[in-house]
């Protein structure tokens, strides 16, 4: 971890790959920002909901989701869907595990591991995401060890 990156950080990330990460260097001070964080993103979605419904402009809808190779995901006081939002890798043995924790160098490592047992003789090799890799910044762990 560099020295100017706060101790407890969450990452979330849409369907549609926007990402937002919310850093703290206490728990208290963490609770405070996710507070203050989900009301600026429940307010900004409200403003959106209001500015395109479908049966205002289902034309100007349509031309986005194209656009942008989107998909529709559900309003923010909805269950989220039960797919995984990450990208993710996948190996002979089904989906990876995205892992994320502190390395024996004292700096973290980030990468995706084969769901084969311990010790199966034909688990697949770990994919490591390096520092200097693009992926680096936008991550999403399924466990942080």
């Amino acid at each position: 971890m560099s020295s100017t990156e706060a101790p407890i950080s969450i990452n979330i990330r849409t369907a549609s790959g926007t990402q937002l990460t919310v850093r703290a260097n206490t728990g208290e001070e963490l609770d405070q920002l996710v507070a203050t964080s989900l009301a600026s993103i429940q307010s900004a979605i409200t403003e959106l909901e209001v500015i395109a419904k479908p049966s205002q402009a289902p034309g100007a809808i349509a031309y986005a989701k194209q656009a942008f190779n989107a998909q529709e995901i559900p309003p923010f006081n909805q269950a989220p869907p039960t797919q995984s939002l990450g990208g993710g890798r996948t190996c002979p043995h089904g989906k990876m595990t995205a892992l994320q924790g502190p390395s024996k160098d004292g700096g973290i490592y980030k990468g995706y591991f084969c769901p084969s047992a311990r010790g199966a003789l034909d688990k697949c090799k770990t994919i490591y995401v390096l520092k200097h890799e693009p992926e680096w910044n936008t991550f999403l762990a399924d466990k942080i060890k």
